[in-house]
């Protein structure tokens, strides 16, 4: 493992620093994290966003500044950072960041009979039914039986209190539609 890291150093400090991307405030970086436990790795392993005043959020260290950095020194400090708290003692961290994107806010849009329609903030494993209780729930009014999602210039229809439809996956950019009850109620 030791001689993995090491070639690895050694590439990055071969590579010009035009080519090793600077982290710059509103983009995302992706952080993985080994030489740790498996089950400790998904509270490291994400995307975060770099606040606009140049900090991520690291689980268990806090906040750290991120922009104006290169990726692998950003790699280098969050380590010292967790071997200093005594968290970890060897862990190898790996960012990837590409200073022209920058994190776009992904939205579902929920309409018709809920409570608060409009654009909602989409979540990474959302469902239909955690979308429309974003929307604060539907109104006495909504027909949970018949909700539309529309997906790529699609629609399909499903019934809320069947527990798969509830556990539908949603994408970002789909459209919820909670239709008014028939007049008998459905």
């Amino acid at each position: 493992m030791k001689a993995i890291l090491s070639l690895a150093l050694a590439v990055l400090a071969l590579m010009p620093v035009s080519l090793q991307a600077q982290i710059e405030p509103g983009s995302a970086i992706l952080i993985t994290i080994q030489g740790v436990p498996v089950s400790e790795q998904g509270r490291i392993n994400a995307t975060y966003p770099v606040s606009e005043k140049g900090y991520i959020t690291m689980w268990h260290i806090g906040t750290i500044k991120a922009s104006g950095l290169q990726s692998d020194v950003l790699s280098r400090r969050i380590e010292a950072a967790y071997v200093a708290a005594e968290i970890y003692t060897s862990p190898t961290i790996q960012i990837l960041a590409d200073s022209s994107d920058t994190l776009t806010r992904q939205l579902i849009t929920i309409g018709g009979k809920v409570r608060a329609p409009g654009p909602k903030p989409f979540a990474r494993n959302m469902t239909l039914y955690d979308a429309v209780m974003a929307a604060g729930g539907p109104t006495e009014f909504g027909a949970i039986n018949r909700v539309s999602l529309y997906r790529n210039n699609k629609r399909y229809v499903y019934d809320l209190r069947k527990g798969e439809h509830k556990m539908l996956k949603l994408f970002p950019r789909d459209t919820i539609d909670v239709p008014q009850k028939k007049w008998n109620g459905g």
